[in-house]
């Protein structure tokens, strides 16, 4: 073979291998579009997850698990939160995302989570960089970081705010699993944004809205002939103040139940007599459980870090610092 033709042929080769290694990312962007949701951001290990975008189209995407924990937590935390506060979330959202995997046999996640065009829609392009260089931070300073429990992942429940103080898990769910779930008083959490709200319903709109657990009352006289203010009655409140049963007619109901139905902010409710129909006026956002973000935030700009955040909420829970995400992930 004379050395044109060998050169030749050596370069043929190289060419050949360039677009073996570059064509599984040149087919990516053809198929998804230069944004491809995260897809292999940063070239660590990646994950299984279901999305249903906008238009309603169900997507299963294999996504960078540094890069999907860094959307989930711009989802559910505010950009203005301090560091530690997002430090807190990025734990709670990876212990919970980690037991959620544990018991799935598909290795497939469902949380909700923000693309980078998304953020950049969200936050303005001008502030892009450095909210994501700040919620880039809070997880890989945390990386590898679990709440643990009994050598397993812990339930790490988490909401908006409180009304003053966060439940007991026994009380709600009726279990003694989860005795590092209990009361917390959070005074802070009276000064949220939002925190009072107050809604007035149609009692049609209610029994409508209801219906699922007002089978039993469709065809008694008491659910033809609807329903008034009489019919509303708060039977037993647990110690943090949430409602625990109601009464709706003949029905008896839980707190959670009604609050579901009517897109309550919290379960913390309470009943006024409007002419335009039932007035219920809640207190916090959420259902009350776990960490409270508001005052994660409030201790975090008290200079409490991330540990005494979560040691807080989580008392008797320990921080496995040496979890192996990748194993938990399916890798």
């Amino acid at each position: 073979m004379s050395f044109y033709s060998a050169k030749k042929k050596i370069k043929n080769i190289a060419a050949f291998l360039i677009i073996l290694i570059f064509l599984p990312y040149v087919v990516s962007i053809f198929v998804n579009g230069k944004d491809v949701n995260l897809q292999n951001g940063s070239g660590h290990f990646t994950i299984k997850v279901a999305r249903t975008d906008p238009d309603g189209t169900e997507l299963d995407l294999d996504l960078d698990w540094e890069e999907y924990l860094i959307g989930v937590l711009a989802y559910e935390m505010p950009e203005s939160y301090e560091l530690e506060a997002l430090k807190a979330q990025a734990v709670v959202l990876r212990t919970s995302l980690c037991r959620e995997l544990a018991e799935n046999e598909e290795k497939t996640a469902t949380e909700k989570y923000l693309t980078h065009a998304e953020m950049k829609r969200k936050w303005g392009a001008v502030n892009f960089d450095t909210y994501l260089k700040k919620y880039t931070k809070a997880v890989e300073d945390t990386e590898g970081t679990v709440v643990w429990y009994n050598e397993a992942c812990a339930w790490t429940p988490y909401h908006q705010s409180s009304n003053g103080e966060t439940r007991n898990a026994s009380e709600v769910l009726g279990t003694e699993d989860y005795p590092y779930i209990c009361k917390r008083e959070c005074p802070l959490d009276k000064a949220a944004e939002d925190e009072i709200q107050v809604t007035v319903f149609d009692y049609q709109e209610i029994q409508q809205l209801c219906r699922d657990f007002l089978v039993a009352e469709e065809n008694s006289e008491s659910a033809e002939k609807g329903y008034n203010f009489a019919d509303f009655e708060i039977l037993e409140m647990d110690s943090s103040g949430y409602v625990r049963q109601m009464r709706m007619g003949d029905t008896v109901c839980t707190g959670d139940q009604f609050r579901d139905a009517l897109s309550l902010s919290s379960s913390a409710f309470s009943f006024y007599e409007s002419i335009k129909g039932l007035k219920i006026t809640t207190i916090g956002k959420g259902h009350g459980l776990g960490m409270s973000q508001w005052t994660a935030n409030e201790m975090a700009k008290e200079k409490k870090n991330y540990e005494e955040i979560l040691q807080f909420f989580f008392e008797g829970t320990t921080l496995n610092k040496e979890f192996d995400e990748k194993e938990a992930t399916g890798n």
